[in-house]
This record gives C-alpha cells, sequence and structure tokens, in this order.
C-alpha cells in the first residue's frame, strides 16, 4: 500500500498538471467508489482545484465548496486516462476536467483498483469540515511532524508493540508496513519493543528515524514519473528476508529475518535490533519484548 512518501510525491504530480483545472464530472463506475452522498459531488462542478495534497495515507482534491479524500488502498492508483475506455480494467471511478479552461487540454484521472476487494474510493467532505469528518477525523497526527516530546507522550498513553503503534493510522498517521519496517531498522529498536519501555530516549530515536526513512522515500518517489511499486522502494530491511543486513560491516555478518503474518511481513536485524535474539512467531512462542 502507497505510505507517506509515495502519496505525498504523487499528489506534487498530480498538482502541477491539475491545479486550476476546472471539475466538470465525477463518474463512478461502480457504487463503491463513492463513499459519501453528502455533499454530492455535483457540488463542486464548475469549480477550480485549488490545491492537491495528503493527509496520512490519503490524496486530497480540494476545491472550493469540498474536498475529495481518495484512498487508493492496497492495488490502487489515480493516474491521468488517456485511453478514455468505457470500461476499464480495474475502474472506479473517472474525474473529468473542462479542457476549455487552458491552453492546452487535460484528460481526466482514472481511479483504479486491481484485485477483487474494491475498497479504493472517494470521499467528499464540506470545505471546512475535513478534520471532523470520516476517515480523516479518525487519524492521529502525521508521523513526519511530530516531534519526540509528543511521540514520548503518545508511548505513554497506550502500551504496545512499536512496530503496530506505527502502523497504526489513529497513533501516528502515514506510516505503512515498508516504512515500520524501516523505521524500526533506522532506530534500532526491536520491533515488537514495547511504547511505554521505549519511554523519551526510544522516541527521539523513533522521531529520528522517521525522519530518514521518510527523506530517503521522497527522494526516490520525486525522482520518477509516476507512482513506484512496492517491489522497487528502497528498503535497507522491509522485503529484504534473508540478505546480508546493510550494517554487516559495524557488526559483523547478521542476515534480514522475517516474522510472516497472514497480511504483511515483519522484517529485522537480530544484531541490530535485538541484541542477536531471534523472533520467534507468536503462534509458536512468546515475542521479545
Amino acid at each position: 500500500m502507497p505510505e507517506m512518501p509515495e502519496i505525498e510525491a504523487h499528489a506534487e504530480r498530480l498538482a502541477k498538471d491539475y491545479v486550476g483545472r476546472t471539475l466538470t464530472t465525477l463518474h463512478p463506475f461502480n457504487f463503491t467508489a463513492l463513499k459519501t452522498a453528502v455533499p454530492p459531488p455535483e457540488a463542486a462542478y464548475g469549480h477550480e482545484v485549488q490545491s492537491i495534497g495528503r493527509r496520512g495515507k490519503y490524496l486530497t482534491i480540494e476545491f472550493e465548496p469540498l474536498t475529495m479524500v481518495i484512498h487508493l488502498m492496497q492495488g490502487g492508483r489515480l493516474l491521468p486516462d488517456t485511453k478514455l475506455s468505457k470500461k476499464p480494467r480495474g475502474g472506479q471511478a473517472r474525474i473529468i476536467f473542462d479542457e476549455t479552461d487552458a491552453d492546452d487540454t487535460i484528460p481526466p484521472l482514472l481511479l483504479t483498483e486491481q484485485g477483487t476487494e474494491r475498497r479504493a474510493g472517494i470521499w467528499c467532505v464540506a470545505a471546512g469540515e475535513l478534520a471532523t469528518t470520516a476517515p480523516i477525523d479518525k487519524l492521529g497526527p502525521e508521523a513526519c511532524d511530530v516531534d519526540a516530546a509528543e511521540l514520548a507522550h503518545l508511548f505513554g498513553e497506550k502500551s504496545m508493540r512499536i512496530h503496530g503503534f506505527l502502523r497504526d493510522q489513529r497513533a501516528v498517521a502515514g506510516i505503512g508496513r515498508r516504512l515500520a519496517n524501516e523505521v524500526c531498522w533506522q532506530a534500532r529498536i526491536s520491533p515488537f519493543a514495547t511504547t511505554k519501555k521505549l519511554a523519551a530516549e526510544g522516541a527521539t530515536k523513533v522521531v529520528d528515524a522517521i525522519a530518514v526513512c521518510v527523506a530517503e522515500g521522497l527522494e526516490y518517489e520525486r525522482s520518477r514519473e509516476d507512482m513506484s511499486k512496492s517491489k522497487d522502494r528502497p528498503s535497507n530491511a522491509h522485503g529484504q528476508t534473508g540478505e546480508p543486513c546493510p550494517r554487516s560491516g559495524e557488526h559483523g555478518d547478521d542476515t534480514i529475518r522475517a516474522i510472516e503474518y497472514s497480511g504483511y511481513t515483519v522484517n529485522y536485524c537480530p544484531s541490530c535490533q535485538t541484541g542477536g535474539k531471534i523472533l520467534a512467531d507468536n503462534t509458536t512462542s512468546k515475542f521479545l519484548k
């Protein structure tokens, strides 16, 4: 699933071409694509795009009367639609703009989602109500904006494993499976260290690690013309099971290990993060704290 760096860079690319364009139509291809009924998307017809941005892992397209909030989910994309197929593969919705309000033509934006879940979609939120309306109202602070003191406070509110905390959008917004693995590796902490035990010292390490990982991700995404695929994103630990740890020269040879779950994989280096101990599957033994 695209995370903070991918969504941020994609919003920047879209903003270059679509800010200032006038909306004419939002055409859902199925009933699951539009997640809200009020306000209707028609309220924004004839209005220009004021900004395209991000909140957490959501894209936002702002018009004067409302903001469209778009979640790409696991296999979704929002891209210029140059083919204009009547039944585009994986098509969820088409956002159409007036081609006569600029010197050059602009293709519609096509929201697609591969697979069968059909969870990608668009919410229309009235102007001024974005922060207090679903789905944005459930999000925690932006992970890249939290300082060490605020993060230490959040750590103290609820004791949970740091890997789960980082992925919980209600705790901090914008981090998913890949970044959670990368942040823990960068901070040299166990993915299953508890937030209360990490405390202020651990919060400082995590804040610094988030800054490094997000900056690396943004630099890579901004070098591209389109959003990357998960396997192409720069990673030191995520998806590197069995590969040498990039720090092997510092602590002796070690490889990246994995704990597999039904929906995701936790990657880590024992030498860097767990004092050399191997974390076992939680169905068979206890986690390292």
